[in-house]
């Protein structure tokens, strides 16, 4: 699989986390601070969805730089196997940091996202804030993003993949470069077809 095509599938992969929650429960704000917790309640899906693209990102570059050292570091037959190893280290990881910073993430809101709400938001102002995300239009508007952001990177793939793999291909041979890594070996070009010999002319009988 090559590596454009590899990005437009994690970029689907992304889109498919987002969610929006369902139902959110009704509350009675009656004070300032009643309004913002609703507001974090509300967003609690992006504050999660954010937390997790930060935890992914060390993997994601590492990921890329794996890739790299297999094309020019590991034998074409044992690359397979090596993949499968460090996508396995990969999810270990993943599994390990998402949920420990997406629930960080949430514990952190109130005192971060939540104090710039009360500073910068009065009361009526959070009262229409909540009014907009927990409309059906917007709703309905998040619950597209998926198929949305799904349409245009598939088509997105198909039609820039020509144009970018030898971009991509270029700049990994750069960075070998910078890095003292070896160039990868070129395809030798098939040898040409020998030439059909012609059978030697028979001798004029006297």
């Amino acid at each position: 699989m090559n590596k454009w095509v590899l990005v437009g599938l994690l970029a689907l992969a992304a889109g498919a986390q987002a969610q929006v929650p369902s139902q959110v429960q009704t509350l009675a704000p009656a004070t300032k601070k009643d309004l913002v917790a609703k507001v974090l309640l509300l967003q609690q899906p992006a504050i999660e969805q954010a937390a997790q693209a930060l935890a992914e990102q060390p993997a994601a570059q590492m990921m890329q730089q794996a890739g790299m050292a297999l094309q020019t570091r590991v034998a074409p037959e044992k690359r397979e196997a090596v993949g499968k190893e460090i996508q396995a280290e990969v999810k270990k990881y993943l599994d390990q940091a998402v949920p420990l910073v997406r629930e960080r993430a949430v514990k952190l809101a109130p005192s971060t996202i939540g104090v710039l709400l009360e500073e910068k938001f009065n009361e009526a102002e959070l009262k229409q804030l909540i009014t907009i995300i927990e409309s059906p239009v917007n709703r309905k508007f998040l619950q597209m993003g998926g198929d949305m952001q799904r349409a245009l990177v598939e088509k997105l793939v198909a039609e820039t993949q020509g144009a970018i793999e030898p971009k991509v291909k270029a700049l990994e041979l750069a960075i070998g470069k910078q890095l003292g890594m070896p160039a990868p070996a070129a395809t030798a070009p098939a040898a040409a077809a020998p030439k059909a010999v012609k059978p030697p002319a028979k001798a004029a009988s006297k």
